[in-house]
């Protein structure tokens, strides 16, 4: 399944995306553990994405989405349905730009995130997942009023802006021989993958997923479209129901390999990032290093990878850290 556009196309829209999110976004540290590199053998660089505003690289995506829209548009208002950080992004960026942000959210998303997207001035609009889709709800409520839809991963400025994350990694690395990236929706997944692809061609881009949310994995590995309902995992950015219709073809053609990691296995990461580090940073977000620390990739060389986020409420992080 081939992408409709051509990668100098693809790639000169993250390079737009990110002259047009400079001095908006931050530009997140990248950092290193001697005792990571020890235990996998390779030089490892973290990119920090937890560091950035709003606690996220959805910031990205949503700043560089919302300031293309037109002065129409944006006297309407934006919707999105979101989990967190999207909506917390599209919130924030909503307040920056002077936008009209509702975002359906499910009645169990972490309290933190939905404390924070309110406190950033969006109305949100809970659902029952057991009864209804998220997609549903955000679609009808933009029928109804006009609102325009801002998705969380699927859409080609979402997508543009997230790549950024990886264009700026490569831009303070120069190289690197491999790339691992959490996997949701697959936006982020796949804008550092076209970033990737001109910045280092031989670096290979590996997305990761909870084993209990593998859509993303069954898809790319069988070559068709699979789903989820509401996976039990601890890694809440990655409940997202299956890649979408931009970013499925983008994964396919340039991501290496989709790999899977256990819940303990993210439990594990998120301490080890805290312990060691002294990093805050949300289970999705700890993908990468569950990979590495479970054994699920070996890297060689000089290997890299995006901490997603870092918004994790007080009770999960203590539950997290006394098992």
């Amino acid at each position: 399944m081939k992408t409709a556009m051509k990668h100098n196309d693809m790639f000169y829209l993250v390079k737009a995306a990110q002259k047009r999110i400079e001095g908006h976004a931050h530009k997140t540290p990248v950092m290193t553990s001697r005792t990571l590199s020890q235990l996998t053998g390779a030089e490892i660089f973290l990119k920090c994405e937890n560091f950035q505003r709003m606690g996220a690289f959805k910031f990205r995506g949503a700043y560089n989405a919302m300031s293309r829209l037109t002065a129409d548009q944006k006297s309407r208002g934006v919707i999105t349905h979101s989990s967190g950080n999207h909506a917390q992004a599209v919130a924030l960026v909503g307040r920056l730009l002077g936008i009209k942000t509702i975002v359906v959210m499910p009645d169990d998303a972490p309290v933190i995130k939905r404390t924070a997207t309110e406190a950033y001035g969006a109305s949100v609009i809970g659902y029952d997942p057991g009864e209804t889709s998220r997609e549903k709800v955000s679609q009808d409520l933009a029928n109804r009023h006009g609102y325009t839809l801002v998705p969380p991963y699927d859409h080609m400025d979402i997508v543009a802006g997230q790549g950024t994350a990886a264009l700026e990694l490569f831009d303070e690395l120069n190289s690197l021989d491999s790339l691992m990236v959490p996997c949701g929706g697959g936006g982020l997944l796949s804008g550092c993958a076209v970033a990737a692809r001109t910045m280092a061609p031989n670096c290979r881009v590996i997305g990761i997923e909870p084993k209990s949310a593998d859509d993303a994995a069954k898809s790319f590995h069988s070559g068709i479209l699979h789903t989820v309902t509401n996976p039990p995992t601890i890694a809440d950015g990655t409940r997202t129901p299956s890649l979408g219709k931009i970013t499925f073809p983008l994964v396919l053609e340039y991501v290496a390999d989709m790999k899977t990691v256990s819940e303990n296995a993210i439990i594990e990461a998120v301490k080890f990032l805290f312990y060691r580090m002294k990093l805050v940073v949300e289970p999705s977000g700890a993908l990468g290093v569950a990979a590495l620390l479970s054994g699920e990739i070996k890297p060689r060389g000089r290997a890299g990878i995006i901490l997603s986020g870092g918004n994790i409420d007080g009770a999960t992080m203590k539950t997290i850290l006394d098992s």
